[in-house]
């Protein structure tokens, strides 16, 4: 097996291309995937940079990193049923956050979904499915968003944030606006994700002038969450859903909450689905059948294994407007 080791906590260098491991085996209630694309996301970067590394279970070097692969089933554990050798899959963490960046990955099967005949790329089937599952779960289960509710995503090009416009117009939203840093305006201009409207995040309130909104999704964090309680109907619900901002201090009045009447969850996919393995399925159900209809489309950049280095150093720049998955060496 080959794979990508972060052999340390550190910049982009420390991610090394190691050929000839062992190949894992499956254990009850596991397969194990032969991967043809791993994704790359920022929460990958994080973990290799070690911000989390004094957290219970986080991983320690030497590590894999990759929460997310697809590929086709190699082989399957005892007691998993509904899953067949060879079929093409995609298949979320188990919650460790690592492992996606090898040739053979082992999935809990309860974690993983076929794409057989979907006629679904792979690359864009492991870069955007796994989000959209995720968005489903938050708006189904934290945000309880009903039918003809207004969305704002922020962060809207960003990896988990794509997975909400889409999913959110499947569940009945009546409009869903995007908000962006104003260099990636242009990108916003040409995304063929479902937004009605992306705009300029720094100037919040300019660009979206009396519009309210019943739903926020919240990956960005700072400031950006603070203004956006001046946006929100009474009655409404923030997600807390990230902090890319990198505000590690920033706090919400809590007697805003109070006075506007509204909500703000935090929610941490990596915490919320080991909790709640029964809403799993139908997310990545719905998925599914999102990306298959054109309301995931996104521009996905695919780079071997062995550039790595490369992917990690476009994600810490921002230099991306879609997606990085990597592919095992041929």
């Amino acid at each position: 097996m080959q794979a990508v080791q972060a052999t340390q906590f550190g910049d982009p260098a420390a991610l090394k291309l190691v050929t000839g491991l062992p190949d894992p085996t499956p254990g009850p209630g596991e397969i194990a995937i032969d991967v043809s694309h791993s994704a790359v996301g920022l929460i990958d970067v994080f973990f290799r940079q070690g911000r989390y590394k004094d957290q219970p279970s986080m991983p320690q070097p030497p590590f894999v990193p990759g929460l997310e692969v697809a590929g086709t089933v190699r082989a399957l554990g005892d007691g998993v049923t509904g899953l067949a050798v060879g079929e093409q899959v995609v298949a979320l963490s188990a919650g460790t956050g690592t492992g996606g960046y090898a040739s053979v990955y082992i999935a809990k099967a309860a974690l993983t979904v076929s794409i057989e005949g979907r006629g679904i790329d792979p690359a864009l089937a492991v870069s955007v499915i796994p989000n959209a599952a995720m968005a489903h779960v938050a708006l189904t289960q934290v945000a309880h968003l009903v039918d003809a509710e207004r969305v704002l995503v922020h962060g809207a090009l960003g990896g988990l944030s794509a997975g909400f416009p889409g999913v959110a117009k499947q569940l009945g939203a009546s409009r869903v606006v995007g908000t962006v840093r104003p260099g990636k305006l242009a990108a916003a201009e040409a995304t063929r994700l479902p937004y009605d409207r992306i705009v300029d995040s720094t100037d919040l309130h300019s660009a979206l002038g009396d519009e309210k909104f019943d739903v926020v999704i919240d990956p960005v964090g700072g400031t950006l969450r603070t203004q956006s309680l001046d946006v929100m109907l009474p009655g409404s619900r923030l997600i807390a859903a990230g902090n890319a901002s990198d505000d590690w201090g920033h706090q919400v009045d809590t007697n805003q909450l109070w006075f506007r009447s509204i909500t703000v969850s935090g929610y941490n996919a990596g915490a919320f689905l080991p909790a709640h393995p029964q809403v799993v399925p139908a997310a990545l159900a719905a998925a599914v059948e999102a990306t298959a209809a054109g309301l995931a489309d996104t521009d996905v950049k695919v780079l071997p294994f062995s550039q790595a280095v490369s992917a990690h150093q476009r994600m810490e720049s921002r230099d991306l407007d879609g997606r990085i998955a990597l592919t095992p060496e041929a």
